[in-house]
């Protein structure tokens, strides 16, 4: 309980925030291959369906790259949400500052796993609404675990993780030819963000291993565990808002 209680706990640490931020990426992994799987699109980066707003909007294919357009407004409605839940929940000195969005995540999983049931009756109305869902999904949790790690920490796209492992094994080569210009303290430092960021896109992957084997072998019902985990880390600090409010009122 105490561990889970840290990880969305008000007051952060380093050890806290990347624990949470792993976390969050096997999430984002499984959510993201289990909902390609569900409506034949990614929806935690921006960089594919601006790509495809572009080329649709080149082919003549406008309602296409219309939609595009909304999948992006969604992910940063997302993003606005997660910000204003934050800064709400912090001006008002509440011990779920940065457990709000993740317990909206969690509720917003449990939506999804519920209307993979709609599927089979109303295919045509599942699929649009289902991708908005995962991007506004995939915004809120990239905007929390941004604000909480200070942007050193992305859970929902890869491409800046292996961008930064490139640039950090490029530091680390370049100081072994030449040691005098990197000190210790700083190829430290160095070695601590590769590991995390390798570790990010590694349990990125495992998680989209298992959201993908879990949806081909569960259905959209694999969301549900999903979800519990992020009720589990987001729950405890809720309850104390709660316990706060029921003393403040006696």
């Amino acid at each position: 309980m105490r561990y889970f209680r840290a990880l969305t706990a008000a007051d952060r640490s380093l050890h806290a925030n990347r624990h949470l931020g792993r976390l969050l990426a096997f999430v984002a992994g499984a959510a993201n291959a289990g909902g390609f799987l569900a409506v034949q699109q990614y929806t935690s980066h921006m960089t594919g369906i601006v790509s495809e707003m572009a080329d649709n909007i080149a082919l003549g294919h406008f309602m296409l790259a219309l939609a595009g357009g909304v999948a992006l407004i969604v992910f940063v409605t997302g993003a606005i949400v997660c910000a204003y839940m934050v800064n709400w929940a912090r001006a008002a000195g509440l011990h779920s500052v940065y457990a709000l969005p993740l317990m909206a995540e969690s509720l917003l999983l449990i939506v999804f796993g519920l209307l993979g049931a709609s599927a089979q009756t109303d295919a045509s109305a599942f699929v649009p609404v289902t991708v908005l869902l995962l991007c506004f999904m995939m915004g809120l949790q990239n905007a929390i675990i941004t604000k909480i790690s200070r942007a050193e920490i992305r859970t929902t796209h890869v491409t800046g993780l292996v961008t930064d492992i490139g640039i950090a094994i490029g530091r680390l080569l370049h100081a072994k030819q030449q040691p005098a210009v990197h000190p210790e303290e700083e190829l430290a430092a160095l070695r601590r963000r590769l590991s995390l960021h390798v570790s990010l896109v590694l349990h990125f992957f495992v998680g989209g291993v298992l959201g993908a084997l879990g949806y081909k072998h569960v259905g959209f019902f694999v969301s549900i565990p999903l979800a519990g985990v992020l009720l589990m880390v987001s729950v405890f600090p809720v309850l104390d808002d709660i316990r706060d409010y029921i003393k403040g009122r006696e």
